[in-house]
């Protein structure tokens, strides 16, 4: 298969013209890159949360690129072409919202925020909003819609199921892409690399954070997450 595309995270190989092979890795940074290592084991547990989830939102009727479990480290999915903009859901405050208006992590917001950032590694994924975004030209004013409103449902979806397990969905960072048909879909991965995950009676981080802050051991912290989770 043809690689077409190495992450921080994982690699996207090409099955054919409509298809792609996603691998997870054993690799994780921090600070764009400047903090790394390997943690044997990290790719099969965060591929495990993926599919969970992506499982989850497909039967609530959320389309996403998932197809199907290939084995330990990859799944099968559709072919997109990723759209330059990330999108964080944030139901309480915690990271680069603290950082940015000087508030303590671990306040719920009133409502879910849904802010946009431009995906690019070169300017360090800056903060972007709606006017701009379709100034630009980065999508349409149809597609932003969709994009916003299906963000919403996901963070219904996830916080409930989240709840289940005694987990608090703090915020989290989403990924869309189109197919050659022009269909947009949910893309990249749902893991504690890309959502905070917090105890529900302590707040206490079981995601990346551990990772960034020196606070736990990350195997073990995603571990507990895939226990929590069944």
């Amino acid at each position: 298969m043809k690689l077409l595309y190495e992450g921080k995270a994982k690699k996207v190989w090409e099955i054919d013209d409509e298809r792609v092979l996603i691998e997870f890795k054993d690799d994780v940074t921090a600070f764009d890159g400047l903090k790394k290592d390997q943690y044997k084991g990290k790719g099969f547990l965060n591929k495990k949360v993926s599919d969970h989830f992506f499982e989850i939102l497909e039967n609530n009727g959320i389309k996403t690129h998932y197809i199907k479990s290939i084995d330990d480290r990859n799944f099968e999915a559709w072919k997109t072409t990723v759209l330059p903009l990330e999108v964080v859901v944030r139901n309480y405050t915690a990271g680069s919202f603290c950082r940015r208006y000087g508030v303590e992590r671990g306040k719920k917001l009133s409502k879910p925020l849904v802010e946009f950032m431009i995906k690019s590694d070169e300017l360090h994924d800056p903060l972007i909003c709606e006017d701009s975004i379709l100034l630009l030209n980065l999508v349409t004013e149809e597609d932003l819609k969709y994009i916003k409103e299906t963000a919403l449902k996901v963070n219904e979806i996830l916080s409930g199921e989240l709840s289940k397990a005694n987990l608090i969905l703090a915020d989290f960072k989403l990924e869309f892409g189109k197919k050659a048909d022009g269909e947009i879909l949910l893309i990249d991965e749902i893991t504690p690399d890309t959502c905070r995950f917090w105890d529900s009676e302590t707040l206490e981080s079981l995601d990346k954070d551990v990772y960034r802050e020196d606070k736990a051991d990350l195997l073990t912290t995603y571990e507990e997450v895939v226990r929590r989770l069944g």
